[in-house]
């Protein structure tokens, strides 16, 4: 798997290392491997209860001054009604981890899959991801970073239970299988594991187990329904939005028009008036803003006291940011050389018989989660209790204790299910979750007590950051007479979203942000010569789903597709020719797509075209072939075909399922209207009608299809989605004869090649 996003610099020990070698601080280990009871097994009532502390907390903890103490938090239970019960240590918003992660230890366990479980597990450092040393959702890393781990706590607790029963029945451990939730034994000796639990809480934890072959497989890759489904069916989900502990408080939070902007003068007579209006308050915000919090008995009480303020906001000094200006601003940058990112010749350029000259804009993008951003903040003297979507346990924890003025230990945040996210609830500054803390410190400080919710309206979120940059990129490209590029001279510009933050010394090297460039040049065979300006601007920017391949895949595919046109080749053949050999899994991503599509062998209907492009990210390859065409001078995307190679796939319907949220989150980015701009440094758009998603009508028909592979796998969460707006631009070519240059797609600016 390369190197990118969170993975550069980091402590890339495996778990499996951190188990087998580890010391236990307390020295109270009585296993094998070195293995903690104190860390492994906790007595949670009757039943089987494992956990692990984590304890190479790498790097990124250090930075970001998130140290949890360590807990023997409980990853698995075993009830004795034989439910088996496990500790999710992600975000659930729609991924899919929920049902992921117990597969990988119901597998090793030999569980009843209808007896499995899943839950959210709160902020704990037991709970913190494997690679990145914090508790994380992000970077695709769930199951690529999970899949040892899991599988070794499933694979250890089943030993545990091996070992009870030959005690027990007074036998060899290897004379009792396990199967299905079922210890059996010679003599016809039997026991549920919900029957043989609490006997298996007293056996030693072994410190070595050897994990199932491929071959022995029963739940890992075949295609499992998902545990959450029902509930998410019948309503009876329970979101952060929905969640209300009793004598909650609702607050909204009147936030500034620019930026960074201070209450001048605020009027609250007439918020106050407002029937169920509790308190008007100033808040500290993000950014070094502040606002005017109401909070009321409910959320309608509270949005209409907001409403009813008259406040007067200070912008002197602030930035205010023009889309019209920034990107005049940025293409005239883009014309000169930047910070080197990559160094290639492109002394041929000038004299190449045939050029390719391109000018990329992209813009703001808002990540418009169905579930807006919520909070709720129960803050005593000596304890904080949070609830919240977040992707960022550790540092939201550590946020939250900063800004109470606690300890992280004194801070407990409870992982709610999320409506999505796609990095909105990954926020470095932790901007959502210390408002909410803020809010609670000023009712605490009104002598009021009990729980508040922040909630964030759909206009809220729209309005309030943070944002995907907005880039312009500059390409002159030189091919010679046979169609070979022999020069590529590049320049990206755009807001780092690394500066500033804790993952800068990881993550910016030589003063590039690798997030703006990675996917540039792969995996194509080609001279790039890349260089880099990282701008500044009063606008917040954070990752949006799939990072900077979110332009960096458009212009890698669509400049490989125009060099093909302008080879004379076809596009397919042309990409397969740049290629490595070594690079075997773009090959067989991109050959199954085409060969499950019928490029170049079924013709597409009149006025339909192919397009296709191929992109990694998070090492998983994704080639899209697509068909698509031109109906009442707007794009029209009809179907895709979808070669995945993730390695191993875990759970083939939570793959099908995230390829196919990625094509219309991606189709969504070549509408009309799919843009954040800005005037006078105020964000123009504030509702989904006038800033575009994609709806049902937009979706083509989709078909998956997955290249087997027994490698572990690798992320699927976002590489559906950077090859899609590619691909579609392609087939547009293909029926115009018109590159087009922007996101969202505009034919009117589209250039003729």
């Amino acid at each position: 798997m390369r190197t990118q996003w969170f993975n550069q610099g980091f402590n890339q020990g495996s778990m499996a290392g951190a188990i087998d070698n580890g010391k236990d601080k307390n020295n109270d280990s009585d296993s094998a491997g070195g293995v903690s009871r104190r860390g492994f097994i906790k007595a949670a009532g009757a039943g089987l209860v494992l956990g692990f502390t984590f304890t190479g907390g790498g790097r990124m903890a250090r930075a970001a001054e998130a140290k949890a103490p360590a807990q023997p938090n409980a990853f698995l239970r075993i009830a004795p009604d034989n439910t088996i019960t496990v500790q999710v240590n992600r975000l659930e918003f729609g991924q899919g981890v929920q049902t992921a992660l117990p597969m990988l230890i119901a597998e090793e366990l030999d569980a009843d899959w209808s007896q499995m479980r899943g839950v959210l597990a709160p902020a704990g450092e037991a709970y913190k991801d494997p690679l990145f040393g914090i508790q994380i959702t992000g970077g695709s890393g769930t199951v690529a970073h999970s899949w040892v781990q899991y599988r070794e706590i499933g694979a250890r607790a089943r030993a545990m239970l091996v070992a009870a029963a030959a005690e027990q029945w007074k036998v060899s451990p290897n004379q009792v299988k396990a199967a299905q939730g079922v210890l059996t034994g010679p003599g016809g000796r039997k026991a549920t594991y919900g029957e043989m639990a609490e006997a298996a809480m007293r056996q030693p934890v072994p410190g070595h187990v050897v994990l199932k072959n491929v071959e022995d497989f029963r739940l890992i890759g075949k295609p499992m329904p998902r545990l959450d489904a029902r509930a998410k069916s019948d309503g009876s989900q329970q979101f952060g939005m929905d969640f209300k502990p009793e004598g909650t408080k609702v607050a909204v939070v009147a936030r500034p028009p620019v930026f960074g902007a201070k209450v001048k003068k605020v009027d609250a007579t007439a918020a106050k008036a407002v029937r169920g209006v509790i308190a008007v308050l100033p808040v500290a915000l993000d950014r070094g803003g502040d606002g005017i919090a109401v909070i009321a008995e409910g959320y309608w009480q509270a949005k209409q006291g907001r409403d009813a303020l008259k406040i007067e906001w200070d912008t002197a000094g602030l930035e205010k940011v023009d889309t019209t200006k920034q990107f005049a601003a940025y293409r005239a940058l883009a014309a000169k050389p930047g910070l080197v990112a990559k160094k290639a010749d492109t002394s041929k350029l000038a004299s190449a018989p045939k050029k390719i000259n391109a000018v990329y804009e992209f813009p703001y993008l808002a990540h418009a989660p169905m579930e807006p951003l919520n909070c709720v903040v129960d803050l005593k003297p000596d304890a904080c209790t949070v609830w919240a979507g977040s992707q960022f346990q550790t540092m939201d924890q550590a946020a939250a204790a900063k800004t109470a003025g606690l300890k992280p230990e004194q801070v407990t945040l409870h992982t709610m299910t999320a409506g999505g996210g796609f990095g909105r609830r990954a926020v470095p500054s932790s901007d959502y979750i210390v408002e909410a803390v803020n809010v609670a410190k000023a009712y605490a400080k009104e002598g009021k007590a009990g729980p508040v919710k922040v909630i964030w309206s759909r206009e809220d979120d729209i309005k309030g950051g943070y944002y995907r940059p907005a880039h312009v990129h500059r390409a002159a490209l030189g091919l010679d007479a046979r169609g070979n590029i022999v020069a590529w001279d590049h320049t990206i510009v755009g807001q780092s979203i690394i500066a500033g933050t804790a993952f800068e010394p990881m993550m910016v090297k030589n003063g590039v942000d690798s997030t703006m460039v990675e996917g540039m040049g792969d995996p194509y065979k080609v001279p790039l010569n890349l260089s880099v300006h990282n701008v500044k601007a009063n606008v917040p920017v954070l990752w949006w789903r799939s990072v900077g391949a979110t332009h960096t895949a458009f212009v890698m595919e669509t400049l490989i597709d125009e060099a093909a046109h302008a080879a004379g080749a076809d596009p397919v053949a042309y990409r397969k020719k740049l290629i490595p050999a070594a690079n075997e899994r773009h090959h067989l991503a991109l050959d199954l797509a085409v060969g499950k599509s019928g490029y170049g062998k079924v013709k597409p209907p009149k006025g339909h075209a192919y397009g296709v492009a191929v992109h990694e990210a998070f090492g998983t390859v994704v080639a899209y072939v697509v068909t698509a065409s031109v109906e009442n001078g707007v794009p029209k995307l009809h179907t895709v075909t979808a070669g995945v190679h993730c390695n191993q796939a875990v759970n083939p319907l939570t793959i099908e399922a995230q390829v196919q949220g990625a094509v219309l989150m991606a189709v969504g980015t070549t509408l009309p209207g799919a843009a954040i701009t800005l005037k006078d440094g105020i964000v123009e758009q504030s509702q989904l009608s006038d800033y575009a998603v994609a709806r049902l009508p937009d979706m083509p028909k989709v078909e998956v299809h997955i290249v087997p592979s027994n490698a572990p796998p690798t992320g699927m969460g976002e590489p559906g989605l950077p090859p899609l707006a590619p691909a579609f631009a392609n087939a547009i070519f293909n029926v115009t004869g018109k590159r087009l240059r922007k996101l969202p797609f505009d034919l009117a600016s589209a250039v003729k090649a």
